[in-house]
């Protein structure tokens, strides 16, 4: 088992683009194409931010998402938030080395504001992709706009069911992460009123109740989002949550169990991130034969 992971690292030239690291055990990272992004978006708004990753499991084709947005080019967080792109920055591959071009597919409700950090996890019911975002939208009745986690299905990422209200809470949300273990999907979502991370579980995706996943250390982090989680080679589960506060880059957090939230933060002795800051963006397995792809093509 190796990783890749793709995330873009701050406002500066360039820096909204897709980078790419690889690590043997998910803690120590290797930064590829000497510290330079791998793909960059021409399309949209001509930069990216939150890049996520996802596998096909009937054809072990490859689809990246990203936010659609360079505030590096001048746009100020309000415009970003209330008058943004309703779009999403989409490549595909099949080896994780050679990528299409980039292309831009509107799936935002005509009243969003923006679509922010989009992300994907394949629903086993649905046979279908399930792809979710975080939008700021005012809805009839409602005094001032809010953010939502809106959600959508697709097979191909071409063609998109029409969005819904996936998760809304008192509170503006953004930034959710899903995974899939032991018949559990597992959600973490950034409270964009608190800055910390909430984390529950849910047995199918849509339409039933969640648990709520009491953990100590979550509820005290604060300043923090864009949470990705992994499964690490021992078996043992990594959160990853970007530090965006303290401008800290990420910071690494270990649980043995999901279901329990008995996450501990990694000593600095205990992993490496690479030369680059990393900001938001997405951890993915991969293959021996794709991570020595990777490594020799870049």
């Amino acid at each position: 088992m190796k990783y890749l992971f793709i995330y873009f690292i701050g406002e500066q030239e360039d820096g909204e683009q897709v980078y790419f690291s690889v690590s043997s055990d998910g803690l120590h990272w290797e930064d590829l194409n000497q510290g330079k992004p791998v793909l960059r978006s021409c399309v949209g708004e001509k930069g990216i931010r939150d890049p996520f990753v996802v596998r096909d499991p009937e054809n072990d084709r490859f689809y990246m998402m990203a936010t659609d947005l360079r505030i590096g080019a001048g746009k100020g967080w309000e415009e970003a938030q209330y008058r943004g792109s309703r779009n999403l920055i989409i490549w595909e591959s099949e080896n994780l080395a050679d990528w299409s071009g980039p292309r831009s597919c509107t799936v935002g409700v005509p009243e969003a504001g923006c679509v922010w950090a989009p992300e994907s996890v394949y629903d086993q019911d649905e046979k279908a992709f399930f792809v979710f975002w975080a939008s700021m939208v005012q809805l009839v009745g409602e005094s001032e706009p809010k953010q939502r986690i809106y959600g959508s299905y697709t097979r191909d990422f071409r063609n998109f069911t029409e969005p819904f209200i996936y998760l809304e809470t008192g509170n503006h949300v953004i930034d959710m992460n899903i995974v899939r273990a032991q018949g559990w999907y597992y959600r973490f979502v950034k409270d964009e009123t608190t800055k910390g991370i909430k984390a529950d579980r849910v047995r199918k995706l849509c339409g039933e109740s969640a648990q709520s996943i009491h953990s100590e250390i979550l509820e005290k982090l604060l300043g923090v989002e864009g949470p990705e989680a992994y499964e690490l080679p021992d078996g043992r589960w990594c959160l990853i949550a970007d530090q965006f506060a303290s401008g800290g880059g990420y910071l690494p957090l270990v649980c043995n169990e999901l279901e329990k939230g008995d996450f501990e933060v990694l000593s600095h002795q205990e992993y490496d991130l690479g030369k680059l800051k990393k900001r938001h963006g997405c951890i993915l397995k991969i293959t021996n034969e794709e991570y020595l792809r990777l490594k020799n093509r870049y």
